[in-house]
């Protein structure tokens, strides 16, 4: 007689969002193992205090970055210029915001700057997404030219300086609160609910699967593809430069060089942690901002157990490493029948 229990067990482990889901309360437990108050929320100044409040707050760009790569990656895309998109959008937004020291005058308003900021991101992935549909370029290698033009792009834009913000209302997009929660939050709340619901209320997330399992196949059917991947670039590219708006605005200042550096790999790890394919065609949003937040709450975890900062990226490979393993089929069935051989053989004696 079969076990409902084991079976329903079973069936949850084998969901693609189940050993995602298992990494993030187990690097919970292991920070709440290491500092007790890791769980504790105060309400303060009106407004909530606590570790896990930092963490959403501090991925908040990521989940950005990652919803867009998502798209890109369904696509049979790469995007490894996003990096860079956050450095131009963090850098014109800062420049059109001045560097004054007066804390209530900006060079232009500054919902012309956030725009302008947007903008110049949209066109960055157009750029991407014509080169991959239009020209015929390989996706790595399209967005590899932004990904070192850009960061001369964003310098070029800043003068070669680190422009410091002074203008207060601009703070509030990365660092302020709305009842009680980084504003940063509902903003990654809004994105996240807009692709989600175009995606299943509509048949964008059928016409994206089609192109990314067989693009030829889904031309055919009649699926806009060029078009498609146009978009799916153009919004990766909107979503960096909203991700460079929260990160100057929480860091008060842009720099061309470093702002946004290394995101477009943690993004890409993000998305893949979610059970995104690489290979284009299946993909989940849910799962890429499960992967952010267990990319941020490691992150966390590494600074807050006093790991050297020279080895936290081994550590951290280490981790993603492993959960990719536990999350390939492939491996387990191996694990599985090496388990099961000695019993197998054990029996024959």
């Amino acid at each position: 007689m079969t076990n409902p229990k084991k079976n329903l067990f079973s069936a949850a482990m084998h969901h693609r969002l189940a050993w995602p889901i298992v990494t993030l309360v187990l690097l919970l437990a292991v920070n709440t193992a290491f500092n007790p108050s890791f769980l504790h929320l105060e309400w303060r100044e009106g407004h909530l205090y606590g570790s896990l409040v930092d963490i959403l707050n501090r991925a908040a760009p990521l989940v950005l970055v990652s919803l867009g790569m998502t798209l890109v990656i369904a696509t049979r895309g790469i995007d490894i210029s996003v990096g860079a998109v956050v450095a131009i959008a963090a850098a014109l937004a800062a420049w059109m915001i001045g560097g004054s020291v007066s804390s209530d005058t900006s060079r232009f308003p500054m919902p012309l700057a956030i725009l302008a900021a947007i903008g110049i991101a949209l066109v960055c992935g157009l750029w991407n997404g014509l080169l991959v549909a239009k020209v015929g370029m390989q996706p790595i290698i399209a967005t590899l030219i932004l990904m070192v033009a850009g960061r001369g792009i964003a310098q070029l834009i800043a003068d070669g300086q680190i422009i410091t913000i002074y203008y207060k209302p601009f703070f509030f997009l990365g660092s302020g609160y709305l009842l009680g929660l980084p504003f940063s939050l509902f903003i990654v709340a809004a994105v996240f609910a807009l692709l989600y619901l175009a995606i299943t209320r509509t048949a964008l997330g059928l016409f994206i699967q089609a192109v990314g399992i067989n693009p030829t196949a889904a031309r055919v059917a009649g699926v806009q593809a060029r078009r498609l991947i146009v978009g799916a670039y153009a919004f990766c590219g909107a979503c960096a430069g909203v991700a460079g708006l929260l990160i100057s605005s929480n860091v008060k200042s842009a720099d061309g060089n470093n702002a946004g550096q290394l995101i477009e790999l943690d993004a890409i790890l993000a998305v893949t942690l979610g059970g995104t394919a690489l290979t284009g065609g299946r993909f989940s949003l849910v799962g890429s901002v499960i992967g952010a937040l267990i990319i941020q709450t490691l992150t966390y975890a590494i600074y807050s157990l006093g790991v050297p900062p020279e080895i936290n990226l081994v550590v951290k490979a280490g981790v993603v490493f492993v959960v990719m393993l536990l999350q390939s089929p492939e491996f387990r069935s191996q694990v599985r029948a090496l388990v099961q051989r000695p019993v197998h053989e054990g029996a024959k004696v």
